[in-house]
């Protein structure tokens, strides 16, 4: 198993980890959303980030996620899906 080890930082994905009676198991890299990747996240910074504007907005998660997402594309000239 190789969870969390070789990311690339320019895809944004979760490890999903399946694992078959016992006997087989692997890791898969399953690219996601920014905005998924962001409902989803592990990272402290970024669950802060989250949690901090949707304080702003009335606790509206949905709305901080789109908004951050939204935020996150402009800056880096990223596609809106």
């Amino acid at each position: 198993l190789s969870i969390n080890q070789n990311n690339d930082p320019s895809r944004l994905y979760k490890e999903v980890w399946i694992g078959l009676g016992g006997t087989h198991s692997a890791v898969y890299a399953t690219e996601v959303s920014l905005e998924e990747y962001l409902a989803y996240t592990t990272e402290e910074t970024e669950k802060m980030e989250v949690m901090q504007l949707a304080s702003e907005l009335d606790g509206n998660v949905e709305l901080a996620i789109k908004r951050i997402a939204q935020q996150r594309r402009e800056n880096a000239n990223l596609p809106v899906r």
